[in-house]
């Protein structure tokens, strides 16, 4: 992982103190392992060049951190979670039920979903249809609902490689998986005509979680660690293809070569211009009750979405993160402590 060594002179938060009393004197984050090298390299720098502590950064995936920050409020909780999806209402109200009522939602960018395999191996140009075909745990075959028998690419579409399907993908509790349900498996569902049969024969409520059901044969692994793990199942399995974030691909090109998506390519361009499909807006969530308590709480957090380090020339961007064309909105409401409404 790159680590950014810099200094971010037009900051006030520089000469901030960390003076304030407080048992815990580190911010504690966890959450996406997306999101864990833009605020890995924020809390280095944040370490770096100001009198705070280096806070503390974890991973997990996106719902495990939203279930920690959700555990309550006070010194032995989180106090900010990384999400590579939005909160869901579900959350809001289990952190409601556990006193966390004020809660700050500060997207930072937004990233790409990759398909990449081996540097080495076959050239794809996928659909989300063929992600569909490939790994759904239930496809459509002449007309009717069927186990998934398909073992080949080839079997998906004549012009894909002659290799064999394996695919790893990020576990449960990932905000990934989630998008990748959403944008890649539940689209190819409707792009392949399935969802209509799949009402047909199931009904309108089942259809929907038949739609996004992977196969459970071993075509399909789910991946609960971070990239890295997926890194290495390919590196051990040629024919594996695995779901990355656009800026994991894009510090690994001499391990893994990217599949287009709808014939598009992914990278900071497409995704910024909307041309990319799979993209999503990459978050922190804040506990506002642990400002003033916390030192540095809401320092580190303007300092996270400054020009300097989340703007287009910031070592973030050239992380791989694509920047908020709507940063300053951002920013305004950070300074200003802003909560979410439904969290009111």
């Amino acid at each position: 992982m790159k680590s950014a060594k810099f200094t971010v002179s037009a900051l006030a938060v520089i000469a901030a103190s960390a003076s304030a009393a407080s048992a815990r004197e580190q911010i504690q984050v966890s959450g996406s392992s997306t999101v864990l090298p833009y605020a890995t390299i924020v809390a280095e720098a944040f370490g770096e060049n100001t009198d705070f502590p280096t806070p503390v950064v974890e991973s997990g995936g996106s719902s495990a951190g939203l279930k920690k920050f959700c555990e309550g409020v006070g010194e032995n909780t989180t106090d900010i979670a990384n999400a590579s999806r939005a909160i869901k209402d579900s959350e809001i109200e289990a952190c409601k039920a556990n006193g966390v009522t004020d809660i700050m939602e500060v997207r930072i960018g937004y990233d790409g979903i990759v398909f990449a395999s081996d540097i080495a191996g076959n050239d794809f140009q996928f659909t989300p249809a063929d992600w569909f075909n490939a790994l759904a745990a239930e496809v459509v075959k002449d007309g009717k609902v069927v186990a998934n028998p398909h073992t080949k690419w080839s079997e998906i579409r004549a012009d894909l490689p002659e290799q064999e399907i394996l695919a790893f993908v990020p576990g449960t509790k990932h905000g990934t998986r989630e998008v990748f349900e959403e944008k890649v498996i539940a689209a190819g569902c409707e792009e392949s005509g399935a969802a209509e049969v799949f009402k047909a024969e199931k009904g309108e409520d089942e259809a929907e979680s038949a739609c996004m059901a992977l196969r459970t044969d071993g075509k399909s692994i789910d991946i609960d660690g971070d990239y890295t793990e997926t890194l290495a199942r390919i590196q051990s399995a040629k024919n594996g293809i695995g779901i990355f974030g656009l800026s994991f691909y894009e510090n690994n090109t001499d391990k893994l070569k990217v599949a287009t998506i709808a014939g598009v390519q992914p990278s900071t361009e497409s995704i910024a211009s909307g041309e990319y499909p799979v993209s999503r807006p990459l978050f922190f969530y804040v506990k506002k009750q642990h400002i003033g308590t916390i030192p540095g709480l809401k320092e580190f957090t303007e300092f996270f979405v400054s020009d300097e380090l989340a703007g287009a020339e910031g070592p973030l961007a050239a992380y791989g993160l694509v920047a908020d064309p709507e940063l300053a909105a951002t920013q305004a409401a950070v300074a200003d402590e802003k909560t979410m409404a439904t969290a009111q």
